[in-house]
């Protein structure tokens, strides 16, 4: 069963399309387990996991694109949302040119 949607091959993050337990060890290609991650910590549904190391500052990437920025250190395996990334997107909480 496919577990995370990898779009492209520079993505940094996947996305969860079912709830990931910690401790899950989820295999990066679906024809091998060569590239196994495990969850670090319960990931929901929809949410990001890292596929490798960010350090504080590093473009967040999904489906291609930059999506945020590290806020934090995020090691591969740990669930990427808002506590630990910035988005580079436009909000609407925020006034444009308020966002750094």
């Amino acid at each position: 069963m496919r577990n995370l949607i990898i779009v492209d091959a520079g993505d940094n993050v996947a996305t969860t399309v079912v709830e990931i337990a910690e401790g899950t060890v989820l295999a990066l290609d679906e024809t091998t387990t060569s590239r196994p991650l495990t969850a670090r910590q319960a990931i929901p549904f929809g949410h990001k996991i890292a596929l490798v190391d960010l350090d504080l500052g590093d473009e967040v990437i999904k489906y291609g694109a930059v999506v945020g920025v590290a806020t934090a250190r995020i090691l591969a395996g740990d669930h990427v949302h808002v506590h630990n990334i910035a988005s580079k997107r436009i909000r609407g909480d925020i006034k444009q040119g308020d966002m750094a």
